[in-house]
């Protein structure tokens, strides 16, 4: 199985590769022999059913959990060599929103941002909460917003976080229509910076140079 994306950008030479790879849980093989790579500027759009491996695969990419056989490469370097350079060049959303709920939304956007090592005035927080439609939400412990609203969070901190390569799994869900064009917006606009973003959906999505790879 291989989905392969010709580069279209030259503003990176950075890429994600996976060679051979395969995954188990328990006894059942869940997929094999899988290659993929995408490069600057590009998307890679995962589907297939529930069961299929869809997450398994996403977490061997961030390198959380490690395949069968096979490995993955980021930079033709395999990312186990030196995996703190890796992450700190990887954002990764997964099923679980990694808020803390005890902390309102902004203490939430600079507390990542200060792990991150990024720079974040509160003005522009605000201003980023404000344009992800948390306007009035931004002092509220992130218990009380709706999965909708923790989802726009965590869109905040997609844009703030310095990260070229995004892995996410599921990202649209929870999404009303008006977000759901927002975070196709933030994902083209980094795309368009050279970013590269690797994403399961059981929706179709807008957005340029993307491919599908069906698990």
């Amino acid at each position: 199985m291989t989905a392969t994306i010709s580069p279209t950008s030259s503003k990176t030479t950075l890429a994600l590769e996976a060679r051979g790879l395969s995954c188990v849980r328990g006894e059942r093989q869940l997929f094999s022999g899988l290659d993929l790579s995408v490069s600057a500027g590009q998307c890679l759009h995962i589907r297939g059913e529930n069961g299929v491996g869809k997450t398994s695969l996403l977490r061997i990419l961030t390198g959380l959990s490690k395949p069968e056989s096979g490995e993955v490469l980021w930079g033709n370097q395999s990312i186990g060599l030196d995996s703190l350079a890796y992450h700190r060049e990887l954002l990764f959303l997964g099923h679980r929103d990694a808020l803390k709920e005890d902390l309102s939304a902004i203490e939430n956007l600079k507390m990542y941002a200060e792990l991150d090592d990024v720079a974040l005035p509160l003005e522009k927080a605000l201003a980023t909460l404000w344009h992800f439609g948390l306007r009035g939400r931004e002092n509220l412990p992130v218990h009380c917003l709706s999965a909708g609203q923790k989802r726009r969070l965590l869109m905040a901190r997609m844009s703030t976080r310095q990260a070229k390569l995004w892995i996410l799994d599921e990202p649209f869900n929870a999404l009303d229509s008006k977000a759901v064009n927002a975070l196709q917006d933030l994902i083209a606009e980094h795309l368009s910076d050279g970013g590269l973003v690797v994403l399961t959906s059981h929706q179709t999505v807008s957005l340029p140079s993307v491919r599908v790879l069906e698990l």
